[in-house]
């Protein structure tokens, strides 16, 4: 197939090796051309899998998830990418598992990776907690492989954490790519990342902190908006501004939505809880002071319908790049009359662009899946390429 003679092509000018045999924790974590890597990956499995060409690369194995917090499209990419690899998929449910008797990281991560090849983590909820409870994971498979107890270390795909939702980022700019006609059309493109108002609380921080993260390490203008209070880590607002001095992009702040979405090629409005208040629940849940965290979300919310006015509306689309801003969302959006009264986006706004977020949320299990790859191929290029020869078709007509 030539277009995979095109992928195998670009995978050649890229520098990935520090991919192979590695977890994927935060995308600032990963060099440009390993960034890339993931892409033209993840493009090429797509193409294989809509040209009927099967890339089942694992004759047996599995996939283990588990997720500390409801899922459904993030749930359903892994799966669907450990299937189109050929792997099963086997959810660690805690509940049911020993570690309400005290089972550690160290044992419940070694003895569900026996057969395992990935670990698919989602633990967002918790400042200071998810990353590095994947870490710890991670530590612990890695131990398990050199003392002989496992025959090989299943890498660890963060699908959403604390810090970042590099799954969710990375399907998210698969999709402005593939809007713009090629990464190489996005320098100088703004993108709006802003907070949009929801009825609930408590929405992790990752989403915003991994658009800041990632978008700026292709030469656009990213801008972060919030009302005062809203504020997220300044550690990523730091790799942000690094990233855009390092790529020729530039990232800057307002506490104003309209300035924000003023000639914005892309817009993403987006609610999350603010750090503190986050570091804060962290806190409670540790002491098991549940009225504190009554109190804690009345105060948020209250917090929240202060700023009932920053929602995505017909109206500031019309002041987006002609009208005609690329609308973003991770979904499931807060829609104002549909599934809130008041909420993130009005719901014309997106009826409008209903196919296009869709879209935008099928790149996520070929992104999943090309992280998966290029962990466990050292010369992806070469298994691409007998994929491609052997044609062997995933439905047989």
């Amino acid at each position: 197939m030539s277009s995979i003679t095109d992928f195998v092509r670009r995978l050649d000018g890229l520098d990935f090796g520090g991919l192979y045999g590695e977890d994927f924790f935060l995308t600032w974590e990963k060099s440009a051309d390993e960034i890339n890597a993931v892409f033209t990956v993840a493009e090429a499995l797509r193409c294989l899998r809509e040209n009927n060409v099967s890339v089942k690369v694992f004759q047996s194995g599995l996939g283990i998830s588990v997720f500390r917090d409801n899922s459904t499209r993030t749930r359903f990419s892994f799966a669907g990418a450990c299937n189109l690899l050929g792997l099963a998929v086997q959810d660690l449910d805690e509940g049911k598992s020993q570690i309400a008797h005290g089972e550690t990281v160290r044992e419940t991560a070694n003895m569900v990776s026996f057969m395992a090849d990935v670990i698919g983590i989602r633990d967002d909820m918790y400042i200071g907690k998810g990353n590095t409870y994947m870490r710890a994971v991670s530590e612990a498979v890695r131990e398990g492989k050199r003392e002989g107890i496992l025959e090989q270390r299943p890498m660890v795909v963060n699908l959403q954490c604390d810090i970042d939702h590099p799954t969710q980022t990375m399907a998210d700019m698969a999709h402005i790519i593939r809007h713009f006609g090629g990464a190489e059309n996005l320098k100088g493109k703004k993108i709006a990342m802003t907070w949009a108002y929801s009825p609930s609380y408590g929405k992790p921080l990752s989403v915003p902190q991994g658009v800041i993260g990632l978008m700026t390490r292709f030469g656009m203008e990213v801008t972060l908006a919030h009302p005062q209070g809203y504020e997220i880590m300044e550690s990523v607002e730091k790799v942000a501004a690094e990233n855009a001095a390092r790529y020729g992009g530039k990232f800057s702040k307002t506490p104003s939505m309209a300035e924000a979405f003023a000639d914005a090629d892309i817009v993403y409005p987006k609610s999350w809880a603010p750090y503190a208040a986050m570091e804060k629940r962290t806190g409670l849940y540790g002491n098991n002071d549940f009225e504190g965290i009554k109190k804690l979300e009345k105060e948020l919310l209250a917090q929240n319908g202060a700023h009932k006015d920053w929602e995505c509306t017909e109206d500031l689309m019309k002041i987006t790049r002609d009208g005609k801003a690329l609308y973003l969302h991770c979904l499931p959006a807060d829609i104002s009359g549909v599934s809130c009264k008041e909420g993130e986006v009005a719901a014309p706004v997106f009826d409008r662009y209903r196919s296009p977020l869709y879209k935008q949320a099928s790149y996520k299990p070929y992104i999943i899946a090309a992280m998966i790859f290029l962990g466990k191929f050292r010369q992806p290029q070469r298994v691409l390429t007998r994929l491609a020869e052997k044609k062997k078709p995933r439905l047989l007509a």
